[in-house]
């Protein structure tokens, strides 16, 4: 059994790596490792696609080396691998994201959940954008990577812009944050958080040990 988190430097995965492969053996899910080899990705039994940054900046990232969304795909569409997408890993499943637009049009996601990337836009003008610390999680659908996951438990969120999903079916969670910002998404096989669930502590090593034994 391995888990492939994907590199395709857009992020320090340092410690993504580190939670994986802590809750790998305490689960005993088999081997984590960081890899940007198309043929690691597609062998894959689990894929995990972290991102920190900007959508257009991660989405080009990804499609400059060479054969490593064909890989995903190939793993994650066609052999229905587990993926976990982790904050732009998660926001890349959308079918457009609306970041820099006004200066480079829209960037196209995977289409993999149908919905778009829109900043975030609190009722309350007091709260600041970007979206940076713990907020609480409010479950909505249950899932199998949220077990033993209740509403009020705290993750760590850092981002200006949130997922708005098509279908409310695909939306896990969501945070108030002055006005209902999506937390986790999920359908199928898929599975993708705004937060940072490595640095969320127990509620993020829940999630991940829950993913890792995770069957869809």
């Amino acid at each position: 059994m391995r888990t492939v988190l994907i590199d395709y430097e857009s992020g320090n995965l340092h410690s993504a790596e580190k939670a994986f492969q802590r809750m790998a053996r305490e689960v005993d899910a088999g081997e984590v490792i960081v890899s940007a080899r198309p043929e690691d990705v597609a062998d894959a039994d689990r894929v995990v696609l972290p991102g920190d940054g900007a959508f257009p900046a991660c989405r080009q990232a990804l499609m400059e080396h060479s054969g490593l969304f064909e890989a995903l795909e190939e793993a994650v569409i066609a052999r229905a691998r587990p993926f976990f997408g982790i904050c732009i890993g998660m926001q890349m499943l959308a079918t457009t994201g609306h970041e820099y637009a006004d200066r480079y049009g829209q960037t196209p996601g995977f289409g993999w959940i149908g919905g778009e990337v829109v900043r975030i836009t609190p009722a309350d003008r007091a709260l600041k954008v970007p979206h940076m610390g713990w907020n609480d999680l409010v479950i909505t659908r249950p899932h199998p990577v949220l077990a033993g996951v209740e509403s009020g438990r705290h993750a760590y969120f850092v981002h200006a812009w949130h997922f708005r999903v098509a279908n409310e079916a695909d939306r896990l969670a969501h945070a108030d944050y002055g006005g209902a910002i999506t937390a986790i998404v999920g359908r199928d096989n898929l599975v993708g958080t705004q937060f940072h669930p490595e640095k969320s502590q127990a509620t993020g090593l829940r999630m991940i040990a829950n993913f890792l034994r995770w069957k869809p």
